[in-house]
């Protein structure tokens, strides 16, 4: 994401982090995987560490992206209230018709399901830096599909559930 908004050149006026919602890789680098797939793309992953969601996350980001439903449900257990409308599933602004809106997890796979996770995360990265160009200029936002909707978590209630 960090290089996509560089190439857009508006680094220098968004803040990006990354976090799990567990702490179990708390400190860890990425895997070798994800690295090496990163690098063939010209990323440097290699000073990267994960850490885990802190409280202060939903003060501190206007945009909270979960990979996928299970960790999307996580941020709306522990979202303070009034701060539901920060959190997005990754890829509802890049999902083509037919695909699921969750990012899978490669974790333990082949170096191909790494690479093919990583041209899905491209692509959302994509869409989110030409969301945030269009904020940032003044332009309304995209109309979405309407073949999503239904794919989408309810959020009827507030973002409980």
């Amino acid at each position: 994401m960090r290089a996509k908004l560089q190439a857009a050149g508006l680094a220098d006026r968004v803040e990006v982090d990354s976090c799990g919602t567990t702490g179990w890789h708390a400190g860890e680098p990425p895997t070798r995987q994800a690295v090496s797939v990163a690098k063939a793309r010209g990323y440097d992953l290699s000073g990267l560490r994960a850490r885990q969601l802190a409280a202060e996350d939903f003060e501190r980001f206007d945009r909270i992206f979960a990979l996928d439903r299970g960790h999307h449900g996580h941020l709306l257990a522990h979202c303070p209230d009034g701060r539901f409308n920060r959190l997005r599933l990754f890829r509802e602004a890049s999902a083509r018709q037919g695909e699921s809106l969750d990012v899978p997890d490669p974790y333990g796979l082949d170096l191909a399901d790494y690479e093919a996770v990583f041209e899905t995360i491209e692509r959302g990265c994509d869409a989110i830096v030409e969301e945030i160009r269009r904020e940032l200029a003044g332009e309304p936002p995209q109309s979405e599909p309407d073949d999503l909707e239904a794919d989408r978590p309810d959020r009827s209630d507030g973002g409980q559930g």
